[in-house]
């Protein structure tokens, strides 16, 4: 790997969490943020302004296109990730999604299919994964500190106001607690288990969009349990805890994790804090970049096989509870 070259990046949306991906690439080491698109000018003018963007285009056409951009970054609302992503592979670039990567497996497999064809770079934006102390969490499993893994419970939640026609409530959006927040709950079962469930069972609420917007969800694996729940209904303790038979490992805003505890009993027997210098993000755009820079088509830590396992689950979630 040549590490002085850096994958230049492009970004496709101006909301909330291409602000996120912007901040942090500034604390990346193998990559830089090229461009900005987004449906108007004047939003992707915010970025200039604020991140120093090299450019801002107006539409997405221009960044797939563009001769300087080497991957795209694609923030925008789950329903557009298929169409998005699938032009940027067809247009020769690399691309990292924002989770959900899709909203269905056939979904999913036809954008595996199109990184293949066109020899590039694809994954979903799950940065749980590669932050430190989920790595630290992992070394301490494998290492056998807690012993073999009876159970993974883990919740996230947070009230969502109501607002007619947002996309977080529209059916027609892809809306529902599932895959905006109920995935990042599947997702950390996913990475310490490390099985494909045996039977699931599910209670949730709708809202009067009929999204989901309160779930519970026990899955069953051949060697552990799972018990996750999310929620736009109420904050929750936001939690995983990752049981073994000789302890536990208690990991606060798991997703976002920045510190982790090792218990035996009721004792704390080693603390993990991190530092880092962004918001967290930073992990998953090296990542990406290293493996760009490499020659590789998917990231050892979050495989596209793991997308698409992870697109089958909320599938089948969904299809339970009578919306799919």
């Amino acid at each position: 790997m040549t590490v002085e070259k850096k994958v230049r990046w492009g970004v496709l949306g101006a909301g909330r969490i291409a602000h996120t991906f912007c901040k942090d690439i500034q604390h990346s080491q193998f990559a830089e943020l090229t461009a900005v698109a987004s449906r108007t000018k004047s939003a992707a003018q915010q970025f200039a302004d604020i991140y120093k963007t090299p450019e801002i285009l107006e539409g997405y056409q221009a960044l797939y296109l563009h001769p300087n951009v080497d991957a795209i970054y694609i923030a925008t609302p789950h329903n557009f990730h298929f169409e998005q992503a699938a032009a940027a592979l067809k247009a020769g670039k690399h691309a990292l999604c924002e989770k959900p990567i899709t909203v269905s497996p056939e979904q999913c497999e036809q954008l595996i299919q199109l990184a293949g064809e066109n020899n590039r770079f694809l994954m979903e934006g799950m940065w749980s994964y590669f932050l430190p102390t989920i790595l630290k969490a992992k070394e301490w499993v494998n290492s056998g500190r807690i012993g073999k893994i009876h159970q993974v419970k883990a919740d996230f939640g947070y009230p969502v106001t109501f607002v007619e026609g947002d996309r977080m409530y529209n059916p027609a959006l892809a809306g529902g607690c599932l895959l905006d927040m109920g995935i990042y709950t599947l997702a950390i079962a996913q990475y310490f288990i490390n099985q494909l469930p045996d039977l699931s069972l599910v209670s949730h609420k709708l809202a009067k969009t009929g999204v989901e917007d309160d779930l519970t969800l026990i899955a069953q694996y051949p060697d552990a349990t799972a018990t996750l729940a999310c929620s736009f209904r109420a904050k929750f303790q936001n939690s995983a805890y990752i049981i073994g038979e000789n302890g536990y490992i208690d990991i606060p805003n798991f997703w976002r994790a920045d510190r982790c505890s090792l218990f035996q009993l009721d004792e704390k027997v080693e603390e993990f804090v991190e530092k880092r210098r962004g918001s967290g993000f930073e992990f998953q755009i090296d990542a990406a970049s290293q493996c760009i820079l490499d020659g590789e088509k998917e990231a050892r830590l979050m495989p596209l096989s793991t997308s698409l396992l992870l697109q089958q689950q909320m599938h089948d979630i969904l299809c339970k509870i009578g919306l799919r």
